[in-house]
């Protein structure tokens, strides 16, 4: 279906331009958020008596949007949740998690841009948009505790660490268990055994021992 953007659309157009949308996006998306009309000739007069007027309110919103993005961007949100050894969360952070932790500053899920969900820990920058033309960063620091959290945002790779320190602790563990292998293998190992010398002179025993008939 044709349509007349009344702002502009990333990745469709700017306002006032006619663009073809696949139906479903157009009437769920578009149509109810008043963000196009249907393109006909009456919509199309409609839009240019009125193009003044839109234009006018999208310099409005677009300015009330960069004063309100002045005071959100650069937020920093902590999200706390269970991940593995490695770093990976069991689950992940969705659109709607990031949207409800900066709630009260008046964003909404749409606003969110995250093309897939956060799925390990460790900080994330996401963006927000507020308006077409308004986009702020936001950093989400998902962490297992308040702790690593706060670890995190000083610059540490607690995971990194985390496995670093595991592997010298294994390293220790088997130099450990190698030197008291050795020590064991030292400490119970038989006396050497000497071959007697040929010419040396027979026991007291052996002199005395009969002759065999």
């Amino acid at each position: 279906m044709e349509v007349i953007l009344l702002e502009r659309i990333e990745k469709l157009g700017n306002m006032g331009d006619v663009v073809s949308v696949k139906p479903g996006f157009g009437r769920n998306f578009l149509l109810p958020q008043e963000k196009a009309l249907r393109a006909t000739k009456a919509n199309l007069a409609r839009f240019e008596a009125e193009r003044e007027y839109l234009e006018q309110r999208n310099a409005e919103n677009r300015d009330k949007a960069a004063a309100d993005g002045e005071k959100l961007n650069g937020t920093k949100v902590i999200l706390i949740r269970k991940a593995g050894d490695t770093g990976n969360l069991y689950g992940s952070v969705s659109a709607r998690d990031i949207a409800e932790s900066l709630e009260e500053k008046g964003v909404k899920r749409n606003m969110i841009v995250l093309e897939n969900p956060i799925k390990t820990l460790g900080l994330h920058g996401v963006k927000v948009k507020l308006h077409p033309e308004v986009l702020v960063d936001v950093e989400v620091n998902v962490a297992r505790s308040e702790d690593e959290a706060e670890r995190q945002a000083k610059g540490e790779d607690v995971i990194a660490m985390a496995l670093a320190e595991e592997k010298a602790d294994t390293e220790e563990a088997n130099r450990e268990r190698a030197e008291n292998a050795v020590s064991m293998f030292e400490g119970d190992a038989p006396d050497e055994f000497v071959a007697p010398d040929a010419d040396e002179a027979p026991t007291e025993d052996a002199a005395e021992a009969p002759a065999a008939e």
